[in-house]
């Protein structure tokens, strides 16, 4: 059997979405993910929140703690040994690609191409214009993410780089180191058909959130498609989906602890977004939730589908040593049953 890759969702962004407030300091990522190579997990993932949402700050008294994703991923690589560094997702329209280009360029060097990045348009606009203001209403973020792709691509492998479109306008631009990683590795994220046609044409892997088994089945089959078309080849495409864990004695005891935690109320914020049009009943099957033996057979089921990296695991939990033990527990009970 093929390896299986397994990484963490690490709380860089996660206070008031995934996690309550207060949940995690900027260390703790470093302790978790430390923790994540001891179990044996391959990756950790971090998230990207600029502006609290404005259902987190009607929910709790307190702001959260966003912290800035890359940095965090260079302090991560440097207090650990080989687990990659990743996000999911970089949300490109927060930032200027030439920027964007340096810092990841530098990240590469700096891990010894241990890392990962996974990019998208953000879940919530709301975000971008808190940053952007009137001159949000001006930016379609998908065809922002495309050009910025475009660039990065033409910065990390060209000597000089012209180029002028809709929203960047660069003359004449040298800028060096370049990755170690050839090609760069980026995880394009996002459920819509939009993502999966990206993924074909930059991605080296597709990074969608909480999706069926037969929904992910359906969505390769488009990629493959795509990849005919930019005369790509499939297997060079890491199948990486985001989700949740939740373990218990018994499926009904790991749903109600689902719906117990900060998770479940994310996952019901992201309706009008990221799940439009998906039926979010299916709680279990877009999840790994169940006791060990069902998370077992529901892997079976995503790994048939197309799966080959169980990305970003955010586990229902309330605290950070809860996470720890249930990093423990998955990995002891599923991980080493897989290897």
């Amino acid at each position: 059997m093929k390896k299986v890759n397994f990484g963490i969702g690490i709380p860089t962004g996660t206070e008031g979405l995934m996690y309550p407030i207060p949940f995690a300091k900027a260390r703790d990522n470093i302790r978790l993910s430390q923790k994540a190579e001891e179990f044996g997990f391959d990756s950790v993932w971090g998230n990207d929140h600029i502006s609290t949402q404005h259902y987190v700050r009607d929910e709790f008294p307190a702001p959260p703690n966003y912290y800035a994703p890359l940095l965090v991923l260079a302090s991560i690589a440097e207090n650990t040994k080989k687990i990659k560094v990743a996000t999911a997702l970089l949300v490109v329209p927060f930032r200027h690609p030439v920027i964007m280009a340096k810092e990841l360029a530098t990240l590469d060097q700096l891990t010894q191409g241990r890392i990962l990045i996974g990019v998208g348009i953000g879940a919530y606009r709301e975000e971008f214009e808190a940053m952007t203001g009137e001159k949000s209403k001006k930016v379609t973020r998908g065809s922002y993410l495309d050009e910025c792709l475009v660039i990065l691509q033409k910065i990390f492998n060209e000597d000089v780089v012209t180029h002028r479109g809709d929203y960047f306008d660069i003359q004449s631009l040298q800028s060096y180191p370049k990755p170690l990683q050839k090609p760069f590795p980026f995880y394009i994220g996002g459920n819509s058909p939009q993502g999966r046609e990206r993924t074909a044409r930059f991605g080296m892997g597709w990074l969608p959130a909480a999706l069926t088994p037969g929904e992910i089945k359906k969505a390769v089959e488009e990629i493959k498609f795509h990849c005919d078309k930019y005369k790509r080849d499939f297997k060079e495409i890491d199948i990486a989906p985001q989700m949740a864990v939740s373990i218990g004695k018994t499926q009904e005891e790991a749903i109600a602890k689902f719906k117990k935690s900060q998770l479940y109320n994310h996952f019901e914020s992201l309706k009008k977004s990221t799940f439009k049009n998906q039926d979010t009943g299916l709680i279990a099957e877009r999840n790994l939730i169940g006791s060990p033996e069902q998370i077992l057979d529901q892997i079976d089921k995503f790994t048939t589908s197309g799966v080959t990296t169980f990305s970003a695991l955010l586990f229902a939990v309330n605290t950070v040593d809860q996470f720890i033990e249930s990093m423990q527990l998955f990995s002891e009970t599923v991980i080493k049953k897989l290897r």
